[in-house]
């Protein structure tokens, strides 16, 4: 590159305040993450107006943090890139604007940066993306599958038409009584069970990419209540192992299914239960075995972070798009290509 690009990055799509000073799209510079785990924890989930507050707190203290540890003033940043969506509309109108107010004062550029975009772009962070590739999007929110051409070209070929796996994991935990968040328990659980108890794999329609995890949480739930009413007792390691299986099996044969009918050079996955252990696992062994290469970012980018919203914007920032202050929180917002 002619001349190094420094954009800040900042996301507050959900209970993570986060920024991060990423250089050229491919290098942390600095990744400052504030967790509100502990105060959603009481609750079972997270409580959107407890993360708004949050959010309105840590703000600028984290932004003033990941600048002192990247050893920057914003006079040597290049643009300033913030979540736009998807995500709960009151965490995201405090980064929304808190990048607007920042990037007016310092007279910087802003890019809106989609969610998932920004996980995917997790992956450059350690691993240069190789096209055409396949993303395997699975947390909280969504589980999709991406077929990308190219860099900011985005086809969703499969996505979750219910529960995604995160919110399947957490229903789950719920039930068997474990904290929030329940995906890392529940994984926990899996691996150290000695069975598991069999539940149904949901593949839908013949050839389908699309999820659903309803159908399998319902089953779990089925089972423990049947359980109860019996008076029998329950092994909550081999209803997380069963549990686990299924979704792992699930994800696995679809994203492999999708890697050879597409042809792809490279698959990577992306978002929080891609931190999963049993998933983590599975896929690797799965793509060793068809011989196509397979990436997965290392934990602390897996989970919502910054740096991933900074590389994501430097591409788009590098093609020439950018938001302006009349940019806003979207909710809602659809995964679109950038070209």
């Amino acid at each position: 590159m002619s001349e190094d690009k420094y954009v800040l990055g900042i996301e507050t799509s959900c209970d993570e305040t986060a920024a991060s000073v990423v250089k050229n799209g491919v290098e942390i510079i600095s990744n400052v993450v504030a967790s509100q785990i502990e105060s959603h924890k009481r609750f079972g989930g997270v409580v959107p107006e407890i993360a708004s507050r949050h959010h309105v707190e840590q703000i600028t203290l984290v932004i003033e943090e990941a600048l002192a540890q990247a050893g920057m003033t914003p006079e040597g940043l290049s643009a300033v890139a913030v979540t736009e969506g998807p995500g709960l509309v009151g965490a995201l109108l405090v980064g929304v604007n808190a990048a607007k107010a920042f990037a007016f004062a310092h007279g910087l550029p802003i890019v809106g940066v989609h969610h998932i975009a920004g996980h995917i772009y997790a992956n450059r962070l350690e691993q240069e993306m190789e096209f055409p590739l396949l993303a395997l999007v699975i947390s909280g929110g969504h589980t999709e599958l991406v077929y990308m051409k190219e860099h900011g070209d985005f086809d969703v070929i499969g996505e979750t038409r219910d529960d995604a796996a995160g919110e399947a994991y957490d229903k789950v935990a719920r039930t068997l009584d474990l904290p929030y968040p329940g995906g890392p328990h529940i994984d926990r659980l899996a691996n150290k069970s000695d069975g598991a108890i069999d539940f149904p794999r949901i593949w839908l329609e013949e050839g389908s990419y699309d999820f659903s995890f309803s159908g399998l949480k319902s089953s779990v739930l089925n089972y423990m209540h049947n359980a109860k009413q019996r008076g029998e007792n329950v092994s909550p390691e081999h209803v997380a192992a069963g549990f686990q299986n299924s979704v792992v099996e699930v994800v696995t044969g679809k994203a492999v299914r999708a890697a050879e009918q597409y042809n792809v050079r490279q698959v990577i996955a992306a978002g929080g239960v891609a931190a999963n252990k049993g998933l983590r696992t599975s896929l690797a062994a799965a793509f060793e075995k068809k011989g196509i290469p397979f990436y997965i970012p290392s934990l602390p980018l897996c989970t919502d972070n910054a740096a991933m919203i900074a590389a994501a914007g430097t591409v788009m920032f590098e093609k020439g798009i950018t938001g302006n202050m009349a940019m806003n929180g979207r909710p809602g917002m659809e995964l679109g290509s950038w070209n």
